[in-house]
């Protein structure tokens, strides 16, 4: 892919860099090709060849995408992990993958491995990455030709429920699914990403880096979650991959600025996006509609637009479902909104809404060369849905190691089970609904899929995180993380010191605040609903190990963490409001 990508489009801009002050640097995919042939010669002078595993600890880089390919021209697998994870996860990973070599980020990344280099006697770390290239250049390799089935791609799942494990991927599951996603979703040589989820996730590395691969288009690389928002005007993407809770924030933003505009200019902004809404429905708008439409796009819309580059065509989420009223703000404001869902297992995407014909709601029909089945018998939530099954080229050659658990997650028919809850439609396209592992059963015998009710709680703006919980017990309750810039706004407009952020969390006013929020965005169904909650004036984190590296929470730490508080909830429930 690579090779034929350098072909067509060798002196357009493939990679773009910044630094701290948002100028961008560019690389073609001629240069970018010549630094693979240079390192490729480096990793082959260190030893490197078929069947060895390269590892990286690093957040988006070039050099991460010249380390991979420079891998896989040699016969070797790419060991992607994050920056964010524990020492003791690195440890795990390196040692269960058997890497040969580990290229290091920083500096601090570079000692903590190399303290545990004592327990890892395979591990050689990296050296200078430009130094490995120079040796490299003055011995050059030629890149071999890989067998679809050889494993070019070592990613290790979240570790929600236990151990990490390693998904092996082949060369086939990543050129097949890249060419797959191009037949549905077609990307051109002019259209560009701003790439901020991690490689070191199969969305960011397996879906989103490849595709750009097999298009030629370009790709701005921003490393730091918290400069996307001022990356945006600058690198001017057409296209935004981004999980739900990013496209939360913009919603919540844009919501919380339109809430400062004269009382004319808010009501254009909501006439204007029901009118968008009806449109997008199907309906014919009545002329005062139209003109309202039209006056919203020219004097509120545009400028939001802007905002994100001014070329931005195709909002793409995904990790996690998106919540319709989100999707619909964010398609009426004239950018549409396309979602997909994978999982590492099936090499990162399965099915996609298909461009020009996408349903808010929906993750999308199945790619080319996918079989998606419902398998009704699992254990579920929706009396319509059940397990979802996975058929086709994406499926993974099986866990590392782990040939108890990779059979217990294929069907004997060579389908991949999800653990997703979903259903399909008539036309094809697929609905997701909970998980399987996340679903509990209440004491009255009702199931409840918490991750819905997560969701729709941290559409509040006083909300940045939430945990439900209900496990044989009569009622749901709720850990729930403040939002602090918003409470600390709300505490001084009300007469509240807002100066620690542990007081507020336990002051009786902002309870009832909270309480008027849960009710808010309150689940449809009663035995849904969460009746208590408590306040935490702490995140869940990767550092206190409540937060995977893809952010997915691990409930059961939460809820050991919590257990006093949560026992509290119960023993004697606080009124409501």
């Amino acid at each position: 892919m690579l090779t034929a990508t350098v072909e067509r489009h060798g002196g357009r801009e493939a990679f773009g860099t910044r630094d701290d002050a948002n100028r961008w640097t560019w690389m073609t995919w001629s240069e970018l090709a010549a630094k693979v042939d240079a390192l490729r010669g480096g990793l082959a002078q260190r030893g490197i060849g078929p069947g060895d595993r390269v590892a990286i600890i690093s957040n988006n880089r070039v050099e991460w995408v010249i380390g991979a390919f420079a891998a896989y021209g040699l016969g070797a697998s790419w060991v992607p992990m994050y920056e964010a994870m524990l020492d003791k996860d690195w440890k795990f990973i390196l040692e269960d993958c058997g890497a040969k070599l580990c290229f290091c980020a920083t500096p601090d990344i570079d000692a903590r491995v190399a303290a545990l280099l004592p327990e890892l006697p395979r591990v050689c770390l990296g050296e200078d990455f430009e130094a490995l290239c120079t040796l490299g250049a003055r011995a050059p390799v030629d890149a071999r030709s890989p067998s679809p089935d050889d494993v070019a791609y070592f990613i290790y799942t979240s570790g929600t429920t236990g151990a990490p494990k390693g998904v092996r991927l082949t060369h086939k599951n990543l050129a097949y699914g890249a060419q797959a996603l191009q037949l549905v979703f077609p990307l051109s040589k002019e259209d560009r990403t701003l790439a901020f989820l991690p490689w070191a996730h199969v969305g960011g590395g397996a879906v989103e880096l490849h595709a750009i691969v097999q298009s030629g288009a370009s790709t701005a690389i921003c490393p730091k979650p918290e400069w996307v928002l001022e990356s945006l005007p600058v690198a001017r993407p057409t296209v935004l991959l981004a999980v739900p809770r990013i496209w939360n924030r913009i919603y919540d933003g844009v919501n919380k600025q339109m809430a400062a505009k004269p009382a004319p200019l808010r009501a254009l902004f909501r006439a204007g996006l029901r009118a968008a809404q009806k449109r997008a429905w199907g309906a014919t708008l009545s002329v005062p509609d139209a003109l309202t439409l039209a006056l919203a796009k020219k004097l509120i819309f545009s400028k939001i637009v802007a905002k994100f580059g001014g070329r931005l065509e195709y909002a793409c989420s995904g990790a996690a479902a998106l919540s319709p009223e989100v999707g619909h703000f964010i398609q009426a404001i004239g950018i549409d909104v396309y979602e997909g869902y994978g999982m590492t297992e099936v090499s990162g995407l399965s099915t996609v809404n298909p461009l020009g014909a996408p349903r808010i709601g929906s993750v999308g029909v199945a790619l080319p060369g996918v079989e998606i089945k419902i398998d009704k018998e699992a254990v579920t939530d929706d009396p319509r849905g059940g397990e979802i099954v996975i058929y086709g080229h994406g499926v993974m050659a099986g866990y590392h190691g782990l040939p108890g658990e990779t059979k217990a997650t294929m069907t004997e028919d060579g389908g991949l089970r999800s653990g997703d809850i979903g259903r399909i439609d008539d036309d094809g396209y697929v609905y997701i609904t909970g998980r399987v592992k996340e679903i509990y059963k209440l004491e009255n015998g009702k199931y409840v899929s918490p991750v819905p009710l997560e969701d729709k709680l941290t559409l509040s703006p006083f909300i940045a995180q939430a945990m439900v919980h209900g496990q044989d017990k009569p009622f749901n309750v709720a850990i729930l993380i403040p939002d602090a810039p918003t409470l600390r706004e709300w505490a001084r407009e009300s007469g509240i010191d807002a100066s620690d952020l542990e007081t507020l969390c336990a002051d009786a006013r902002v309870r009832a605040r909270y309480a008027e929020e849960v009710e808010r965005f309150a689940a449809e169904k009663a035995f849904e609903r969460v009746v208590d909650f408590v306040l935490v004036p702490h995140e869940l984190s990767v550092d206190n190990d409540m937060l995977t590296p893809t952010m997915k929470v691990k409930r059961r730490v939460v809820v050991a963490a919590f257990a006093r508080e949560i026992e509290a909830m119960y023993a004697a429930p606080r009124a409501r409001g």
